[in-house]
Formats: structure tokens, sequence, C-alpha cells
């Protein structure tokens, strides 16, 4: 009878066989543990600690750390510590998860009161055997409201042998009530340079063969999460048969080639739609998704950005050779305006390609529109070209009304306006401030003196309610605007006399004629000057060249005010002549 072959013991992934079982193992997070580390020596240990940060980073493993910790036990005696080097008398109960006085619970399949009720009415009851009764709840934010508030009695004031430990992804779900009964620990991303290390450590242990490139390619997508990183790595190991290749990551990941995704990028960025076009054909053709294309595409751009503003970035040792020197060459060439408008078209594109049912056809028309979009001239570089060529030939009648120099902008303006009052002064004449604020010579004045007292009552009501009709030395007619408060007119002679020391005599007229109101005359003006400049030739060109632009606002080379210059009021004749 043959004897049986010995069982095999069961295959352990490496984000199992590898956890961590001390302070020593954990990776990225030596502020959190310089801390335990000081609060353990003092023996200032809190009761609660909650731990936070995305997915992988070491939560659930720091808190079984903790765990064991908190119920070390040797020969000695019992004494928490962090020095773990050597298995005490519950550690290897709490490593595997059996210990009767570490209690882990995933909060996102108890939820409710009746589970955290349950811990309540145990805390109530000491250790079997460890020093503490230490409780892991992980994805603590998932507890419902009544569960939170269940707990809060208990978290304030626990006995002296409980221990609490949170771990959540969602900080900002988990009720302040609850976080500042915590010491709060924020588990960092990994550094690319320590996961790096991490990763040739682990091949080094399984003694596993590997390209850099292909580690460099599983730290980025693995974003700074330990255990993403070791899955990845996993994969990648059983996708090429024992040995990790730059190869067999690309295609597991779906990325394409890092170098002839460069080419894609240096063809688009000259303009050259062919060529182009080719390179994404092959890379499709090569096992490449479109839409992963175009997020690679992303990438690059933001990483020439960043190496053009800061150049350090390119000593990043997730970068491959490539993506290190030819990045920094495109850096140097590229000017920012190009890569920030390559960004938002990639960017944009990258949900048109999402969308579209042939996802190809949607990434080779981004691509066609990154291209001719590559070289379009700045705003300002096309009024110098376009200003440039000669003037196109007019149809008979049709003038440009903006004019091209200073000498014509304020007459144009004014033929275009409604003509004023004949007895009206809307421009100040040249004053000093001391005089003007002393006694208004004309409404403009009489308009400045209320912006520089701060009264805004006034000064709206002198620009929007009233029509100015005739203004004299102490003596103001106007005529009241459509919904104007009538006791505006009682509020402006108080001011008047209160500002210049003398009384004035402020007048409603129902029949004279009146002007505009400063508003309405503004608005005239802007109104006057956009459509003017619809029909300047030169604007004209620059909204044929950009489809869908639009005029938003006017502004005259010669500074022209915002008020047209009319000519000064002279003052009403005296009865006593």
């Amino acid at each position: 009878m043959a004897t049986p072959e010995p069982a095999t013991s069961p295959y352990l992934v490496l984000a199992r066989k590898y956890r961590p079982l001390s302070f020593d193992g954990l990776i990225g997070q030596d502020a959190m543990v310089q801390t335990l580390s000081n609060a353990f020596k003092s023996g200032r240990i809190h009761h609660a600690f909650i731990l936070t940060g995305v997915r992988g980073v070491g939560k659930t493993t720091t808190a079984r750390i903790l765990a064991r910790a908190f119920n070390f036990e040797d020969e000695t005696g019992r004494h928490p510590t962090l020095d773990l080097a050597t298995e005490g008398t519950h550690c290897r109960a709490i490593i595997e998860g059996r210990h009767v006085d570490v209690v882990e619970m995933d909060a996102a399949s108890n939820t409710g009161i009746n589970d955290i009720r349950e811990i309540i009415d145990s805390v109530k009851y000491g250790p079997v055997s460890a020093p503490y009764k230490v409780y892991i709840i992980d994805e603590v934010h998932m507890l419902s409201t009544a569960a939170f508030n269940g707990l809060l009695k208990t978290l304030e004031e626990p006995p002296p042998y409980v221990k609490f430990i949170f771990a959540t992804t969602e900080i900002r779900k988990v009720p302040v009530t609850i976080l500042s009964r915590c010491m709060r620990f924020d588990l960092r991303r990994v550094t690319p340079e320590a996961m790096t290390a991490h990763l040739r450590d682990l091949l080094a242990r399984e003694g596993i063969d590997y390209e850099p490139e292909a580690l460099a390619m599983i730290v980025r997508a693995g974003e700074g999460s330990v255990r993403d990183n070791q899955s990845l790595l996993d994969q990648a190991i059983s996708h090429g048969a024992g040995k990790v290749t730059a190869a067999t990551v690309k295609a597991m990941l779906g990325l394409g080639d890092r170098a002839r995704t460069i080419d894609l990028f240096e063809s688009l960025m000259q303009g050259d739609i062919a060529t182009a076009l080719n390179a994404i054909r092959e890379l499709y053709d090569a096992g490449a998704d479109p839409q992963t294309i175009i997020a690679d595409l992303c990438d690059l751009t933001h990483l020439v950005t960043r190496i053009k503003i800061v150049p350090a970035a390119a000593d990043d040792v997730s970068l491959t050779p490539d993506e290190r020197t030819r990045g920094a060459g495109l850096a140097q060439k590229l000017a920012m305006r190009a890569l920030t408008r390559c960004w938002q078209i990639l960017f944009k594109g990258y949900d048109e390609v999402a969308r579209a049912g042939n996802a190809l056809q949607a990434a080779e028309m981004v691509l066609i529109r990154l291209t001719h979009a590559a070289d379009l001239p700045t705003p300002d570089e096309l009024i110098t070209r376009l200003a440039n060529q000669p003037a196109a030939p007019q149809a008979p009648g049709l003038t440009s009304p903006v004019p091209r120099n200073g000498g014509g902008g304020s007459q144009a303006m004014r033929q275009m306006l409604p003509d004023p009052a004949p007895r009206q002064s809307f421009e100040p004449a040249p004053q000093s401030a001391a005089r003007a604020a002393a006694m208004p010579q004309n409404y403009m004045e009489l308009i400045a003196l209320a912006g520089e007292k701060r009264d805004l009552i006034v000064k709206r009501a002198l620009e929007a309610s009233l029509r100015p009709i005739a203004f004299a030395d102490g003596r103001l007619e106007v005529a009241l605007a459509d919904g104007a408060d009538p006791g505006i007119i009682q509020t402006l002679s108080a001011r008047l006399k209160a500002w210049t020391g003398r009384n004035w005599m402020v007048t409603v007229s129902s029949s004279a004629p009146a002007a505009p109101t400063i508003k309405e005359l503004a608005e005239a003006r802007t109104q006057a000057e956009l459509s003017a400049a619809h029909e300047d030739p030169l604007v004209q060109a620059i909204l044929e060249t950009f489809p869908g632009a639009r005029i938003a606002n006017v502004k005259l080379r010669d500074g022209a005010p915002a008020i047209p210059e009319l000519t000064p009021l002279p003052d009403d004749e005296e009865d006593d002549e």
C-alpha cells in the first residue's frame, strides 16, 4: 500500500504572508510609530484610538499590533511595550485572531445598536487572561447614528482594563463626538521610494527575478497602498510564470508601452496627426485600452508640466528611464500654455471615450482635436497677426466705429448715444480734491462727494434714481426716475447741508426735459461699445477664428471714460439781475 503524500500547506498571498507583526515591519508610518513610542515610554497610553487612511495602508494591521502591545506579557510580568521582537504570552493567540480578550468587529456588517449593545454589556466584565480587553472596530464609519450614540458614554468613561481601536477610510463620516474621545492617527500613503524598496525585499525573499521598469509600473498603479501593491505583485508573479517583467505587467494592467506613449505625445505636440493615428492604432492592436491610452497621455502631460515647474520631479523612482529623460526634454521644449491646453482637451476627452460606443473612434477624435489645437496662437498673437494683415474691403456704408487710435474714440461714442439735455453737465472739470469736497461744481462732483463720504444710499440715488436737469451754485433741479423714492430729495438736501456747510435748494421738476440717469448713460455706452466692436473687421476676424467666442467686455485703447464728455452747464440766471 502506497504511503500518502503529506498534505502541502495552502498558499498564502503576499499581503497575508508578509503582514507585519510588529511596528518594525510597518512601512511608511514613522510619525505614528514615534508618537506611540513616546506614549508607551511615558505611560500616557490613551484608552481609545482611531486610525484613518486610504485602503491598504495598514489600519487593521496597526490595530492588531496595538492589541499585542497593550497585552504584552512575558516571564518578567505584564508591561505594555512596542518592543515586540520576541513573542509574549498572548502574542500568538492575538496574531492568529483567537484570543478571547481581543474582539474584532466589522462595522460594515454589524451596524446596529444591538451589535454595539453587546460590546457595552461585555465591557462590564474584566479580561479573562490578558491585561486588557481590546475592542477593534473596523470601518467604524458604517455604524448607525443610534449605534454611535450608544457607544458614547462607554467610550468616554470606559473601565481601566478596556481599550478601543477604531479604523476607517471615511473619517468625515464619524461623528465629532466620537472623534473628540479618541486619539487620532492619519496613516499616509506610502511613498514610491519606500514602496519600491518594500517590493524588492519581498521579491528577494521569494527568490523571484524582476525588471525595474515592471516594478515602477506596479508602484504607480498601487497608488501608495501597500496591500494593492502586494496584490498586484502577486498577480504579476503568476502572470509571468514566476518572473516579473515589464511586458507581462503591461499586459496585466492594460498599459501601453511608455516609450510608445511618449512617441504618441510628441507627434501630437508637433501636429503630426497621421503619425499619431498610426501610433494609437498600434497601441490598440497590442492590447492597450483606448481609455487607458488617453489616461496615459494625461499622466504624461501632468508629468511634463511638473518637471517644467519642479525639475527635481524627474528623479521620482517610479518613473521609467524614458519618462525621466524624455520627459525632461519635453518640459524644456513645450510652453506652459500648450501643456495646459493639452491637459484640458485630454481630461474632457477621457469622459467622452468612456461614454462612446466605439472607444477607439472616440479616442482618435480626441487626438485629432488635440493636434489641431496644439499650435493655436494665443489671443495676443492672433490679434497681432490679424492686425498686420491688409484690411478686407467693406460693404458700402459700413464703417468701423471702434477707432484704432485714441483720437476719435470719444467722438464716435458720443454720436451713438442719445443727446443729453442742453443745459446738463456730467463731466467734472479738473479740480482739487479739497475744493470738490467743499463745494461740488457739477453733478459728477456731487456723486464723487457722496462716494467720499461713504454714503452709498445717496450715491446710488444720484446715479440711478435721479435725472439731472440743472445744476447751479447751491441749487439742483432733478426729475425722479420711475420707481424712485421721493424721500431721497429731503435726504439729499440734509446731506448736502452737512457736507458743505450751507443750505441747498433741491427741487423736483416734472415738465423740464431730463437727461438719462448716470446708470442708463453708462449702460447705453457699454451697449454702444459692444455693438461697435461687433462691426469692427479685426473683431469679426477673431470671432470667425474662434467659433463660439463672444465679446464679454470692451475697453478702448485711448482709455476713454465710462461717461462721455459733455460741455459744462452754465449757471441759471439770478432773479435779481
